[in-house]
Order: C-alpha cells, then structure tokens, then sequence
C-alpha cells in the first residue's frame, strides 16, 4: 500500500469508527473533523509526510474512543501505526485526573511519531476549547484545559519546531481570548 493509499485508507476506516459521534463544543461538528484536523497540521504545518504517522493521526482515538481492539489497526495498518496508536491511547480504566496526570508525565517518553501526534492533538483541541467550548466548559474550566495542555506540550518540545511554534500560537490566542471574557 502506497502512501497516499494507507494515509486515504485510514481516514476511511477512521470516518467509519466515528460515525454518529460529534465534539463536545457548542458547534456540535462530527467528531472525524477532529482526527482529520490533527493530519492535516501534521503534513501542511509540521511538514511531516511519514505514512504512519499520518495514518496514526487519522486513527489516534478509534481504540480509545470507539473501543477498535489494537489487534485490528495492527492487522489492517501495520505494527508501527498500532504503536503509534497506543502511546497516545489514555486507558479510560483510570480516573480522569490520573489519566491527565500520565500524559504529562509520558509526553517526554513518547516516540517521536506519538510526540507529533500528540502536539497536534493539543493544538486542535486547544483551539476547539476556545473557539466552540462544550456549554458546561465555564472559564475555569476551559484555563484549567489550557494550562494542562502547556504542562503536556513541555515534555513533548523539539518533536517538530513548527507545531511548537504554533501550538504557542494557539495558547495566546486562547490567553487573548479568555481574558477578554472578564
């Protein structure tokens, strides 16, 4: 399978797990905007044009989020995107306060496909915080987000100097934003 054919490949079998599923935020958009939104930074802003990565990218929540058993991503996508898949995969076991503490303390030890995977992550997730937050998010909520995505984000500087440059970006923005809300 060429690239281009295993990065369409994955975002077909990802649109397909995600199905019925939608963000939390205000705008209610489908959830599979959010994995294609993480490839897309990845190869447009990170300049990252590795299959795998950008297959991983497509399916970073199925197993998480959609409960795909890591044996069928390894079957249909190859052992190196199933890695990828589980480094950023919070076991959903666990408290959400625990789960939050472990990705920043994993985020140094990430392989370098799961730290660009990761730092996408947060970028659009962090934008999403600001620009459509859930209705429940109040302020607190939405700067507590913010501020434990930097403590994520620190562990995972020098994977790629554009998406930290841009994950900056987005978290001033978000400061800009959410001190105007005063």
């Amino acid at each position: 399978m060429n690239n281009l054919n295993k990065t369409l490949h994955a975002a077909r079998f990802a649109a397909e797990k995600h199905t019925g599923h939608f963000r939390k935020g205000s705008r209610r958009e489908p959830y599979i905007n959010h994995p294609i939104e993480v490839a897309n930074l990845i190869a447009n802003v990170g300049l990252v044009e590795d299959e795998d990565i950008l297959a991983a990218a497509l399916l970073h929540d199925t197993v998480e989020d959609c409960k795909v058993p890591p044996e069928e991503i390894t079957e249909k996508f190859g052992e190196t995107v199933c890695r990828y898949v589980l480094e950023v995969t919070d076991d959903k076991d666990l408290p959400k306060h625990v789960r939050k503490q472990k990705q920043i303390e994993h985020a140094p030890h990430l392989s370098y496909g799961a730290k660009i995977i990761k730092l996408a992550d947060k970028i659009s997730n962090v934008r999403d915080v600001i620009a459509s937050p859930a209705e429940d998010w109040d302020k607190t909520r939405r700067v507590e987000y913010v501020n434990w995505a930097v403590n994520v984000v620190a562990g995972l500087r020098g994977a790629n100097d554009q998406l930290d440059e841009l994950f900056d970006e987005v978290v001033a923005m978000a400061g800009e934003k959410l001190e105007s809300e005063d």
